[in-house]
């Protein structure tokens, strides 16, 4: 036996229990891990150590095996030695990251020099660990690179949905006591727990977020990630990007690699809301992740594997589309498994004076102003009216009345554009949107995060006004 693996044998057989940070033990228990040694002696090792304490571990002798292990299945961390027969782990990690290799990689070996840990980091490695070593130093070493990448995954999608924002989600279940809402809560109950992709229908501002959202919690990938992406807000140059991530050089800007949505969601939830606004060559591709669950980042050479559950949104007739020849036919049929149909809020009875009254305690205290009373007189209002706009448009109503101070006189009983003394709802919008810009010192983006509008709408706006 080499005197390396002598050392080793000798640290194994006197090694303890990790004393390390005690809080890594969860994240352990979920992850996947992939050894690439040429030692029998350090894989039995690594298979001791981390085997009993994560999801999945799997081993390979030689940097062939560990490539065709890659193809298969997707792995957290990978645990790779540097000299191995034929090319060196540095070389070959170097190889794989150029190809789309993603994952964190913790680069063991018995003879380091500053030079080998240079060329390491260059190749993309996240750690480095000498030979002979305990069994908490590689413990606390794969920690690190599973709490760095539940980091990165959790700040890209806190990032991205701020950026999409979703203002007018009121919680994560769905509010009233109307039948309608009812009978939508128990399908979800339902088909929560079992792995079938879902479209959630239903007009613009019924809460098909929410409903996705209940999907994702009440389902067991409940403590895993939930990533919502709103596919007519991201440009089409930039969708698949987005989506499967690119590598180094894949195009003009791209200085380095990174993932898509589909790996920041690996083992949670995907979804994909407004589905009928993505392009025609971005649904057969899509299509193809749905049949193979796999993803290729753009410039990449090896395809991803992706576990996750998909859900749909839309409040377009994809029927239509499809006759129409703007939805592919076989995407549809795809991901129109289970259709779950959100009722307009017209349609929901008194939920509306439960959502308003909802919305008036939660505005109240965001704008730092006094509720308004729900006297017989705004609940009238409030139920005569159809909500053209939902839910989306019961909370920017709320918010109108806060920041007024009153309700409008005639809410809901003449046009939904003109008030009884004539006075333009267009006009209250606009000195509401300024009123809002001047409270946030002009910061757009702020603005359009309280209003729940998007940026490019507040500078259409503006730009007409001349403000």
């Amino acid at each position: 036996m080499p005197r390396v693996a002598e050392r080793q044998a000798d640290l194994t057989s006197r090694s303890r229990e990790p004393n390390g940070n005690p809080e890594f033990g969860p994240w352990l228990a979920q992850a996947s891990i992939l050894v690439v040694d040429d030692e029998p002696g350090m894989r039995n090792f690594l298979v001791r150590t981390l085997g009993p304490r994560c999801k999945r571990l799997e081993t390979a002798a030689d940097t062939e095996e560990a490539a065709a292990k890659l193809d298969e299945n997707h792995f957290d961390v990978l645990i790779l030695d540097n000299l191995m027969p034929g090319k060196n782990g540095v070389e070959w990690l170097a190889e794989q990251r150029a190809v789309g290799f993603f994952a964190d990689a913790i680069l063991i070996t018995a003879y380091a020099d500053l030079e080998t840990a240079i060329q390491a980091l260059r190749a993309g490695a996240a750690d480095f660990v000498l030979k002979p070593f305990r069994s908490n130093q590689i413990l606390n070493a794969v920690a690190r690179c599973l709490d760095r990448v539940r980091l990165q995954r959790e700040n890209y999608v806190l990032r991205y949905e701020l950026r999409a924002s979703s203002d007018d989600r009121l919680s994560d279940r769905l509010i009233g006591e109307s039948q309608a809402i009812q009978s939508v809560r128990e399908t979800i109950a339902r088909v929560a727990p079992l792995p079938t992709s879902v479209l959630i229908t239903g007009q613009s501002g019924t809460g098909k977020e929410v409903a996705a959202r209940m999907l994702h919690s009440l389902s067991d990938r409940s403590d895993k990630p939930f990533v919502p992406v709103n596919c007519a807000a991201i440009p089409p140059e930039m969708i698949e990007s987005e989506l499967f991530g690119h590598v180094k050089g894949a195009f003009t800007g791209a200085q380095a690699a990174r993932d898509g949505l589909f790996q920041h969601a690996q083992g949670g939830t995907l979804f994909l809301d407004e589905i009928g606004e993505l392009p025609l060559p971005m649904q057969s591709k899509l299509l193809r992740v749905l049949e193979d669950k796999r993803v290729r980042p753009v410039g990449a050479e090896r395809e991803i594997p992706v576990d996750l559950r998909l859900l749909f949104a839309t409040n377009a007739d994809l029927n239509l589309q499809v006759e129409r020849e703007r939805f592919r036919a076989d995407l549809f049929f795809r991901i129109n498994v289970m259709q779950i149909h959100l009722p307009p809020l017209k349609d929901r009875g008194d939920d509306v004076q439960e959502l308003a009254a909802l919305l008036m305690i939660r505005l109240s205290q965001q704008l730092g102003m006094p509720p308004l009373p729900m006297d017989e007189r705004a609940q009238t209002m409030l139920a005569r009216y159809d909500w053209p706009g939902n839910v989306r448009e019961l909370r920017n109503v709320i918010e109108r009345s806060l920041i007024l101070g009153r309700f409008p006189d005639q809410f809901g009983t003449e046009s939904p554009t003109q008030t009884k003394n004539g006075g333009s709802l267009a006009e209250v919008e606009r000195r509401h949107i300024l009123s809002v810009l001047r409270e946030v010192g002009g910061n757009r983006e702020e603005a359009a995060r309280q209003l729940g509008i998007s940026r490019k709408t507040i500078d259409r706006k503006c730009a007409a006004w001349n403000a």
